[in-house]
């Protein structure tokens, strides 16, 4: 029997697959590393950032919507109407995947000749094009399965993708290099990956989907039972244009909202030579772009992942409440949306940002570009804010607000890139996409407050800006100075050791911080779940100025 999950369960679930997809497609990253050469690396990361803006324009939008509509129903009795949404979803995901697929395929010459100026990677963009074929259906039965709170089935989906994905891409590339193919071939041996990941995930959720129908056949025959006693589904017969309108209403400000990232990394890659003139000549270009989408994207990419996982199970759980009105319980559960994103994401984008060198320098070939990895991790922090306040719009029923703040953050990312890229390089691209971040979290803030006021942290934002501030200056410190004593040691296991020893002395500066700067009480830590209870537990109990506050 597939078992509903609660928000927090839900989001571990969803982070948990996240993390494992996001350190398999890094591992995917390290022999390109050392098996391609910077134009290869080029264009590998030209057509996966396009299949990635792609895959996020095509599924993206409709399945949040999707969960979103579902969740609703259920929760109002509407079952039959739930069922109804779910079909037309479908329908529509295998005609976009059609359409998207092909639409990739016949234009990768134009986009890779004439847009970005990189032609060789034209059999790159047309060998990772039919991995969009599946992906929008399986997008929607994840969304579907996120409505009805069921975020196994998705997760496990994910992890069986990337798995096959990183294992085909390897052996492909290994098997083209083996036979001697040139740059363009390799890049596309690895971008078919995808197209193995896609059949693999769906196959998982077909198999979910079947589980779930005999699930819910034994449940409409007890419904079928109470509908002859005069209490049954009051759902009533919708056409698909009713269905698609509710969707599209929804789901093009989804879509707007998600695809921000994608949009910021597609408009670094793809136009980095243009918005960059001037800074850097031709040779230097295509090295630095190549640290920028190999490295320092996939990177950048793991500390948001908690806010994803949030940013997926939080609509579905804020709309079943606002939708009967329980303004108590949309106060709780975003109160702790934004609470876990900043206990979590954040150190995790610390410890990336302060250990760039050592990371940069342990997982690829060399830690050059490292400072580029610290740049654009270091933004993230605003990336997860920005992520959680979309969700939680969304979940409140007003879509229209986080599309505008991202309209509105974009045209600043755009503008900033084309000033700040001629004067600072990749440095002002980086700069001007933060940029876009603040923007769209400071405007969704003040959105979220007019609807419902969330009690995050009360009046200890300043106690937690020290917390976090003191822990990055120690930081910096301690992998310093583990690199140098380390020095002598292969580079690999010093890169290696310090990385570890930094993060460790991240994660206990900042923990300890918490507590004792009294950011986190003891009263709020029997909300937390268990592991994290009993390590604040420990922490209250060891820490002196702690128990003082705690007696």
């Amino acid at each position: 029997m597939i078992k509903k999950d609660s928000l927090l369960k839900g989001t571990v679930v969803l982070a948990a697959a996240a993390l494992i997809a996001r350190f398999l497609g890094i591992f995917q990253r390290v022999p390109l590393d050392y098996l391609l050469d910077p134009a290869g690396i080029k264009y590998f990361n030209l057509a996966n950032t396009l299949y990635l803006f792609l895959l996020v324009i095509a599924t993206a939008g409709i399945p949040s919507t999707v969960s979103k509509m579902v969740s609703e129903r259920y929760a109002q009795g509407r079952v039959a109407e739930a069922q109804q949404v779910y079909r037309a979803a479908l329908l529509f995901g295998g005609v976009t995947g059609l359409i998207i697929s092909a639409l990739l395929f016949v234009t990768a010459p134009f986009i890779t000749a004439h847009i970005s100026k990189f032609p060789g990677a034209k059999l790159a963009v047309q060998a990772i094009a039919p991995s969009l074929l599946l992906f929008p259906v399986l997008a929607m039965m994840r969304g579907y399965f996120q409505g009805r709170q069921m975020m196994s089935a998705g997760a496990i989906s994910q992890i069986v993708e990337q798995v096959l994905r990183v294992v085909s891409a390897i052996g492909l590339l290994l098997l083209l290099l083996g036979l001697g193919y040139s740059n363009e071939w390799l890049a596309a041996g690895a971008a078919a990956g995808s197209v193995a990941g896609s059949i693999g995930a769906f196959v998982v959720m077909l198999w979910y989907a079947r589980k779930l129908r005999r699930q819910d056949a034994a449940e409409r025959l007890a419904q079928a039972a109470a509908a002859a006693q005069g209490v049954g589904d009051p759902s009533r017969k919708l056409k698909l244009s009713a269905i698609y309108g509710e969707i599209f209403r929804m789901a093009v400000p989804i879509v707007m909202t998600a695809a921000t990232v994608q949009f910021l990394y597609m408009v670094d890659v793809t136009l980095f030579v243009r918005m960059t003139a001037g800074f850097y000549d031709a040779a230097q270009a295509e090295l630095v772009v190549g640290w920028l989408g190999n490295r320092a994207q996939p990177l950048a990419s793991i500390p948001p992942i908690l806010a994803i996982a949030l940013s997926q199970s939080i609509i579905p759980a804020i709309s079943s409440a606002y939708a009967v009105r329980n303004m108590a319980e949309v106060q709780r559960q975003g109160s702790l949306a934004m609470r876990i994103v900043l206990f979590t994401g954040i150190p995790a984008a610390l410890a990336l940002t302060v250990a760039a060198v050592s990371v940069t320098g342990f997982i690829f070939e060399d830690a050059q570009g490292s400072l580029i990895v610290a740049a654009l991790t270091a933004g993230t922090i605003f990336q997860i804010t920005m992520m959680t306040s979309n969700s939680m719009l969304f979940g409140l029923g007003k879509p229209r607000a986080p599309m505008l703040h991202t309209m509105w953050g974009m045209a600043v990312k755009v503008a900033g890139s084309l000033v700040l890229g001629p004067l600072l390089g990749v440095y002002g691209l980086i700069l001007a996409s933060t940029l876009c971040f603040v923007l769209v979290t400071t405007l969704n803030l003040r959105a979220i407050r007019a609807e419902v006021s969330l009690d995050v942290l009360g009046g200890r934002w300043a106690r937690y800006a020290g917390a976090v501030l003191l822990t990055a200056a120690a930081g910096v410190g301690v992998e310093w100075g583990a690199r140098t004593l380390l020095a002598p040691l292969p580079d690999k296991l010093g890169y290696f050791f310090s990385a570890a020893i930094c993060g460790v002395v991240i994660l206990g500066l900042y923990l300890a911080g918490l507590v004792l700067l009294r950011v986190v009480t003891p009263a709020e830590t029997a909300g937390f779940p268990g592991p994290v209870r009993k390590l604040f537990g420990l922490l209250f109990r060891v820490l002196p100025t702690a128990r003082r506050a705690r007696g």
